[in-house]
């Protein structure tokens, strides 16, 4: 069966489904989206992930021609019509189409499509043996520039740091901000474990995070994470970080929609605690798993 993808209220075969190449998404990154998760009939997070959508339009004041409810129907829809359970869900709402100028304006009403597939963004091996990842050159962008809390079309910035990663062996990058300290990679949010005890209970370390005020995205599985850590009475704290800090923690992982909780064992050269994933992370991650199948919206094909 041919994918199935939603385009302004109809489905199209995954060959057919176009665009405008007038569509101010397409000529100059103008729009905003979501990635989503569905996990065995289970849309996750979908009310957090709808409601930072429309934040990120609000900002852009992009207005999304649909209601929330309309939108929730809408990826229902395409996830049965592809007869997925457990997929990947791309929504996206563009300014819509218009001349060849930047005024935003004159795209008359905003484009919304949804794309929902497989994906799989690290192989299984790297989630049993750790990620190895380097600092990039490229600087996140400035908040005060693009804000790195709208998730905007726009991701030169990031695929920079993932073609620089790439160039130094690596297949994910760690980002700093203008003023050098940690913010996040190219996808992901970073996450850090420190001993503050003598490591027999979760008591005895600290989870630290960087403020997203410093570039980091307000990413859902970061907060989700963030949620857990406070049910099973793991210590947290949002930090500045340094690379010194995080080439000196006990375990660093990543958390994100796609990659949802991966583990890091080595920065620019530097071994991380004993060089493989740690019990804090690999525990961190089989709890949101078990969470990945509870919180969410829930469908039948």
């Amino acid at each position: 069966m041919e994918l199935q993808v939603y385009i302004d209220g109809k489905w199209y075969p995954k060959n057919e489904a176009k665009i405008s190449i007038f569509d101010h998404g397409l000529l100059y990154g103008d729009g905003v989206f979501e990635g989503i998760r569905a996990y065995g009939g289970l849309i996750f997070k979908l009310d957090e992930h709808l409601t930072r959508l429309w934040e990120s339009a609000h900002t852009i004041m992009l207005t999304i021609p649909m209601d929330v409810k309309a939108m929730k129907t809408a990826i229902i829809e395409t996830l049965k019509k592809n007869k997925l359970k457990d997929a990947y869900i791309r929504v996206v709402v563009t300014r819509g189409v218009g001349d060849l100028g930047l005024s935003p304006w004159l795209c008359k009403k905003a484009t919304v499509f949804i794309i929902t597939d497989k994906i799989t963004l690290y192989p299984k091996t790297l989630y049993q043996k750790g990620l190895d990842i380097i600092t990039v050159p490229t600087v996140r962008n400035l908040p005060e520039a693009v804000n790195p809390s709208i998730k905007s079309l726009n991701y030169l910035n990031n695929i920079l740091a993932k073609i620089e990663a790439k160039n130094g062996g690596c297949i994910e990058a760690l980002l700093l901000n203008h003023q050098g300290y940690v913010a996040e990679c190219t996808g992901d949010n970073v996450f850090m474990i420190k001993k503050i005890g003598k490591g027999q209970t979760v008591k005895d370390y600290i989870l630290l995070t960087p403020p997203t005020y410093l570039g980091a995205l307000k990413g859902i599985t970061r907060q989700a994470i963030i949620e857990i850590a406070g049910r099973i009475k793991l210590p947290f704290e949002e930090r500045v970080l340094t690379r010194h800090d995080l080439f000196n923690a006990d375990e660093v992982f990543l958390t994100g929609t796609a990659a949802e909780v991966i583990p890091v064992v080595k920065i620019d050269g530097r071994g991380i605690g004993a060089g493989k994933p740690g019990k804090i992370t690999n525990m961190l991650l089989k709890d949101f798993r078990a969470l990945t199948h509870k919180d969410g919206v829930r469908y039948t094909l």
